[in-house]
């Protein structure tokens, strides 16, 4: 009798990486609000009491609800202030993030910047989505956070996945998830969607995670717009954020940047155009 090759050691081998990886729990004002956002009349009463029930998130949101960049020419002076102008949904995703820089660690010296850069890119993605009136800002500003969540909890799992991130991102051509793979049988994509899925992200914002390194996705009419969406709008913040940083060139946007543009109909005049409205919002804060 022929026998076949038992696939299921391979399975077994991957399944036992992904659970030494450490997922942080959803945390359990994330799930009270995701309760409420469900709920068939969600309250902005019940959200302003999820948000103030922690004080230091309370500040660190209406800090970030009165940034330029979310459009404010009025300034919310209180949660139930902050809620009224942004709406519950936009809220409840600032908060998601604010929760997730403390359940993630990011403590190490080559993590120095990654919530800031987190933060930054979120809000980079909002103002574009808003100028091209593409995507729900809220589901924009999560996965903008989120997308690299993956690599603080490679550095905690392998002693060595800083190095391979270096590496990875000086790749000129291959995606940056290569070397990734090559080398941990893993990426940060693949982490950072297991992460949104498990903490009730939309799977728009799981599977923009998965892909948010390949280029290939932008063509793909089988993929939903939304995400391709969210593949494009990252580009084109990361773009902006290396000009803001200074830096002379953006790898990610020489592999994508003209498919991204392609799929958002931008020509190189409304791409500068935008790229140079985004950085004077930057430069008001």
């Amino acid at each position: 009798m022929n026998t076949v090759a038992d696939p299921l050691p391979q399975f077994d081998q991957v399944d036992a990486l992904i659970k030494s990886i450490r997922i942080p729990p959803r945390p359990s004002l994330l799930a009270d609000m995701q309760r409420e956002l469900a709920s068939e009349d969600p309250s902005p009463d019940a959200i302003g009491k999820i948000v103030a029930s922690d004080v230091g998130m309370s500040g660190a949101l209406l800090k970030l609800a009165n940034s330029s960049i979310y459009g404010g020419r009025r300034k919310a002076k209180s949660i139930e202030q902050a809620i009224l102008f942004l709406g519950i949904n936009q809220v409840a995703a600032m908060m998601t993030g604010l929760l997730a820089r403390q359940a993630i660690p990011a403590n190490s010296a080559s993590l120095a910047s990654f919530w800031d850069t987190s933060t930054r890119r979120a809000q980079a993605m909002v103002f574009l989505a808003r100028r091209l009136r593409i995507g729900e800002p809220d589901v924009v500003h999560t996965f903008g956070l989120f997308c690299d969540t993956g690599v603080p909890l490679l550095i905690e799992r392998f002693a060595d996945y800083a190095a391979t991130y270096a590496a990875a991102s000086l790749e000129a051509e291959r995606p940056f998830t290569a070397l990734e793979e090559e080398r941990h049988q893993t990426s940060h994509a693949a982490v950072g969607c297991l992460l949104a899925r498990n903490w009730g992200l939309s799977g728009d914002v799981g599977w923009a995670i998965l892909h948010h390194h390949d280029v290939g996705v932008l063509g793909d009419e089988a993929t939903s717009g939304a995400v391709r969406s969210l593949v494009a709008l990252s580009l084109l913040a990361e773009h902006a954020l290396c000009r803001y940083q200074g830096h002379a060139e953006s790898l990610e946007w020489n592999k994508g940047g003209a498919a991204a543009c392609a799929y958002l109909g931008l020509s190189d005049d409304e791409t500068a155009e935008l790229l140079d409205e985004l950085a004077e919002a930057f430069h008001e804060e």
